[in-house]
This record gives C-alpha cells, sequence and structure tokens, in this order.
C-alpha cells in the first residue's frame, strides 16, 4: 500500500483488432480498481471473481470508483470472448490482457502451476488505487480462493 502502480502497456480488442492501452492513462487523476485472476475461462475466476465484480459495480461507482479493470494474462481476443460471455463487457468492466505478464511481474504477483497449464499466471488479487497509489490490496494466499480479492470484500475494505 503507499506505492505507485507501473505503467504497462495492457491490450484490448478494438474495433480494427488489438490495441494498446497505457495502464497510466487509466490511473492518472481517477479512483480504480484493478483485480487480477489466473486466466479467462477458468473455474473461480469465471464462476465467482468477475461476478463479484459485476455485483458490486454499481456501489463502487457510488463511493467514487471511476472504472474497474480485470487484468489477466492472457490475449486480448480470448479477453474479448471471455468479456462477452461472463457478462463482464455488458456491465461496463474493462478486460485488458497483459500478454507477456510484464505488469504482473512488475508488481510481483505471479506465480506458475505447471500441473494446471498455468505458466506465469497473476495470483488472485483486488485493489483500489487513487490516482495511480495503491490504497488498499487483497491477495489469495490461493488461486483457487476468492474471498478477500472479490468485489464485495475489496467494497468493506474501502
Amino acid at each position: 500500500m503507499g506505492q505507485s502502480l507501473p505503467d504497462a502497456n495492457l491490450l484490448r480488442m478494438g474495433e480494427d483488432g488489438p490495441e494498446t492501452v497505457a495502464l497510466s492513462s487509466k490511473l492518472k487523476g481517477r479512483k480504480v480498481v484493478v483485480f487480477g485472476l489466473p486466466g479467462a475461462y477458468t473455474g473461480v475466476c469465471t464462476t465467482a471473481h468477475v461476478p463479484s465484480f459485476i455485483r458490486t459495480k454499481d456501489k463502487f461507482a457510488a463511493k467514487g470508483v471511476d472504472e474497474i479493470i480485470c487484468v489477466s494474462v492472457n490475449d486480448p481476443f480470448v479477453l474479448k470472448a471471455w468479456g462477452e460471455s461472463t457478462g463482464a463487457t455488458a456491465a461496463g468492466i474493462a478486460l485488458l490482457g497483459d500478454s507477456d505478464a510484464a505488469f504482473t511481474k512488475a508488481i510481483g504477483l505471479d506465480f506458475t502451476a505447471p500441473p494446471a497449464g498455468l505458466i506465469n499466471r497473476s495470483k488472485r488479487y483486488a485493489l483500489y488505487a487513487e490516482d495511480g497509489v495503491v490504497k488498499v490490496i487483497q491477495v489469495e494466499d490461493s488461486p483457487g480462493q476468492c474471498t478477500i480479492s472479490g468485489g464485495e470484500a475489496l467494497l468493506e475494505a474501502i
């Protein structure tokens, strides 16, 4: 807490295909929630983590949060399809791909679990930042859990 998030170039699907998004442009002068997870279409990510932020989006907005961003070590094509299938896109949650895990590694939240086929993925976490400075961060002990990193838990913490 109290540290500035590093800038990173993340990817999303735009009108004409993949486009780069500088994370700094999403953070500067804004209140933002960023949550990271092991991967699109994985169990807990799909059934618990993303739905928790869809459920709480309006409550975050009431607290002055400008945007909720999901960061995953996936390509923008997969994230576009996943955002549509989970309802995250319709709910207004930004899904940004950290394809090479550079951002995830820079904040020290990467892990590898070869038996599950998860290489250089993100630990499950949620954070709240103001103007790019982390005010609250909650990291799960296990990527298979979604308790302290869920929308409701983060909402209580801010």
